[in-house]
């Protein structure tokens, strides 16, 4: 091989080993993050962190030992598991959303759950992924306690984030279902083909229904709110045997009367969130 080959063949190596830029860094910290988020409080060992974020292992270790260092994550003495840290809570309490969709929802949530005795989730949509921003639980002494609020899932990995999939344009929600196609069968029993099909039943008969796609043996029935679609949505989980197709409707029809409800108070800025009930 000529010099000159040689030191193309080097500056191929060197220009793969380089490390990112400051974006691509600020991108792989995010992604983490959201990684590190998706398991709740229960956190993630190591081997998940890199299966979930495809990036090597000595990497992952890395950002994460950093991370830990920062607040911004935390490792349990035992289990050895990574969670969110301190900082992250810190900051969120100085966040200011836009809207406290949540409050407003409270009483409306509480109602779905005492009339369907079930557990009854929001979901708000961020990006590419939904967002358990509230739960409600029911009576029912066998609960489907599939989120924790914080939790966040990409859209169509659960009934409210495919609700909101339902509820977008076609266009626009198969591009989604697109860009996620490498995250689905990581996090369900779904892929991009199955959230597809989810989609079109869902848009057809009026709401979403996902049997067993994280969970087996639970089941979810979602709908979007109106007034805020397509970034939010209401669903209401249960075992799988309490939502047979025929308890299934029962449930949808109840979570329609609820967000029609909802969305024509959330319409009205003067309501107050004590009033946003069904």
């Amino acid at each position: 091989m000529d010099p000159c080959g040689r030191q193309q063949q080097m500056t191929g190596r060197e220009t793969d080993a380089a490390p990112p830029s400051g974006t691509q860094s600020i991108e792989r910290v995010v992604h983490l993050l959201r990684v590190v988020a998706s398991r709740g409080r229960s956190g993630m060992r190591l081997g998940d962190v890199t299966a979930a974020t495809g990036l090597p292992s000595s990497t992952c270790f890395r950002m994460l030992q950093r991370l830990e260092k920062e607040g911004m994550v935390e490792r349990h003495p035992l289990t050895r598991k990574y969670a969110l840290g301190p900082l992250l809570y810190e900051l969120g309490l100085l966040a200011r959303p836009r809207f406290h969709l949540a409050q407003r929802c409270e009483d409306t949530l509480a109602s779905l759950a005492e009339r369907t005795q079930d557990t009854v989730y929001l979901s708000e949509r961020r990006g590419l992924e939904a967002v358990c921003s509230a739960r409600a639980l029911g009576e029912f002494p066998i609960k489907a306690l599939t989120l924790d609020v914080g939790i966040r899932r990409p859209l169509g990995v659960g009934a409210g984030g495919l609700a909101i999939l339902c509820a977008l344009p076609a266009a626009e929600a198969d591009e989604i279902i697109e860009a996620l196609a490498d995250r689905y069968p990581k996090m369900s029993t779904l892929s991009a083909n199955l959230v597809r099909a989810a989609v079109a039943e869902g848009r057809e008969r009026g709401f979403a229904y996902l049997d067993s796609a994280v969970f087996p043996g639970t089941a979810a029935v979602g709908v979007a709110i109106p007034a805020l679609a397509p970034t939010a949505a209401i669903s209401v989980a249960a075992i799988g045997s309490r939502l047979d197709e025929a308890r299934r409707l029962q449930v949808a029809a109840e979570l329609q009367v609820h967000v029609q409800l909802l969305s024509r108070l959330l319409g009205d800025p003067m309501t107050p969130p004590t009033e946003a009930g069904g």
